[in-house]
């Protein structure tokens, strides 16, 4: 049953778009079932085999996994590997696991409350507070479209030897293949995310198994050691605490939480059988899960590369162009065998081919996320192809004026300055991930929320309570740093004063913002509750 809340008052959705007529506008109100054009459209078997079901299920966690392998990620974990060798594996893996914790719980609000997070915070707190949650996590996913229209923008300069400014426009017109996607159905596109993820682990195993690495010692590094988190030596102006922020802050990203939550519900199961319900639960967390792995073993191959594929600090430029021109070079690469294969340029190539591949993925993911939140927050529908046109020119505005800008300037310069555009973007990530991290865990701690047979064991609340608080305190520690990347390589005193009272204005800002919403879900749970028991 679902509960949606305007003026103030909680009140029962009693009506489902899907059997009314629409009017032909661009942009109508949503309050209906989440991504309804989609919403218990996959049947699933009953009564087969354990790989039966799964394989039905199988599709939503591939496109979570995305965004845990997005082009954001690579830098950090290559230029992770040149600095400390293996020693922020376990970074990767305690990111996978959290990750993994996270996304189990979206897809189980999803199920069990027929609601995504962005519905089911907007219906426990009020409209001034969804509009700016909405706005919160707008930027967030622009932040990351910026990063991939950068990736794919790049791919097919290096792959084509198109201009950049031209192929920064070309990025646009990915809006013709979602327009192709939505036609074929809900299924291949999940398929057709898959074989992409599937490109991309083959071309990182590929170059990683040809580098021979020392196995033994990436074992070693996925246990954590007090070096982990250093702040007192730095390489390369990084620390490991830096360089662990940095994999964090590009691995855990909010808008996935609101996906799983709305992706999950594409099953067709009988919702007043609590134990399909609970099999769906089940099914959907090892489809996650499944895919999770893959994501954690991509991040893994980065880093591996970085130590492994690269002589130690050979990759003086951590973009994109850097690494392109680091596996053709014969003088970056660590034995014989990586020497000859990169002479025939097939290492570049397939590096870019990747890079094209991850920001396909990551625009399929970001347009159904962005469709989720406004019609979550503001219960807001527009066309598909209208939602990606919008946001990706927003996205390419700042992309365009930075190449436009640096062009002149020479190809280091131009290079130089998207690398820094796409890592000072995910800035914003840091703001928004505790407001969808905090409502999901007290939603899914709640007995109103999720029944006494699905609400968080004591074990789950603890581990989810512990993440929580420990992502959103290092990613505000991290802030300051962030915020000083703004001002280039080279910062002054002055500068560096600006750039930390900026940072220590957002946090708090941040912590008060956090407050109001966990105040108004508090009271919008106990209305909720005190409804049912009148009823």
């Amino acid at each position: 049953m679902m509960f949606l809340k305007e003026g103030g008052n909680i009140l029962k959705d009693t009506t489902s778009q899907s059997g009314k007529e629409h009017k032909p506008r661009l942009i109508q109100h949503a309050n209906g079932p989440s991504l309804e054009e989609i919403n218990g459209t996959v049947e699933v078997p009953k009564g087969k085999g354990f790989w039966k079901i799964l394989f039905a299920y199988s599709g939503p966690g591939a496109l979570v996994a995305v965004g845990y392998m997005d082009p954001g990620n690579w830098s950090t974990s290559i230029t992770g590997g040149q600095n400390f060798q293996y020693l922020l594996m376990s970074v990767i893996l305690m990111s996978s696991l959290i990750a993994m914790l996270l996304q189990y719980m979206a897809a189980k609000l999803g199920i069990v409350s027929q609601m995504d997070l962005a519905q089911a915070i907007r219906a426990r707190t009020s409209k001034k507070l969804g509009i700016i949650l909405w706005i919160l996590t707008e930027l967030a996913i622009m932040a990351t479209d910026i990063a991939e229209v950068i990736g794919a923008s790049i791919a097919l300069y290096l792959l084509f030897n198109i201009p950049l400014v031209v192929a920064v426009f070309i990025t646009v017109f990915d809006v013709l293949l979602l327009l192709l996607l939505t036609k074929v159905g809900f299924r291949k596109i999940e398929a057709i995310v898959v074989c992409l993820i599937f490109v991309i682990l083959f071309v990182f195993v590929y170059q990683v198994a040809l580098s021979d690495p020392n196995w033994g010692d990436v074992l070693k590094g996925l246990v954590p050691t007090g070096e982990t988190f250093s702040s007192t030596h730095s390489i390369g102006g990084q620390t490991p605490l830096t360089g662990a922020l940095g994999i964090i802050g590009a691995t855990v990203m909010p808008h996935n939480l609101y996906l799983h939550s709305a992706v999950s519900q594409t099953r067709k199961i009988n919702r007043k059988d609590e134990d399909e319900i609970a099999n769906a639960v089940r099914f959907s967390t090892w489809d996650s899960n499944i895919q999770l792995t893959l994501a954690f073993f991509v991040n893994s191959l980065l880093l591996i590369m970085g130590v492994a594929v690269f002589k130690t600090g050979a990759v003086k430029d951590p973009s994109f162009f850097g690494l392109y021109e680091a596996l053709s070079n014969p003088d970056t690469l660590s034995n014989g065998i990586l020497i000859t294969v990169a002479k025939s340029g097939l290492l570049s190539t397939l590096f870019a081919v990747a890079l094209l591949a991850s920001g396909q993925n990551s625009t399929i993911t970001g347009t159904l996320t962005g469709q989720v939140i406004m019609e979550g927050f503001i219960h807001m529908r527009m066309p598909i192809w209208l939602r990606r046109l919008i946001t990706r020119l927003i996205s390419v505005i700042p992309v365009l004026i930075c190449v436009i800008i640096t062009s002149r300037q020479g190809t280091i310069r131009e290079h130089t300055a998207l690398n820094t555009l796409m890592n000072n973007s995910q800035v914003f990530l840091a703001f928004a991930l505790p407001f969808s991290m905090v409502p999901l865990l007290m939603m899914t701690n709640s007995e109103v929320e999720m029944g006494s047979r699905f609400k968080n064991s004591i074990v789950i609340r603890i581990l989810g309570w512990g993440s929580v608080i420990g992502l959103t305190y290092l990613n505000l520690i991290g802030l300051p740093g962030q915020i000083e990347g703004f001002f280039g390589e080279k910062v002054t005193s002055s500068q560096l004063v600006l750039a930390d009272s900026i940072a220590y204005v957002i946090i708090v800002a941040v912590l008060l913002l956090l407050a109001w919403t966990i105040i108004e879900l508090y009271k919008g749970n106990k209305k909720y509750n005190q409804l049912i028991n009148e009823r």
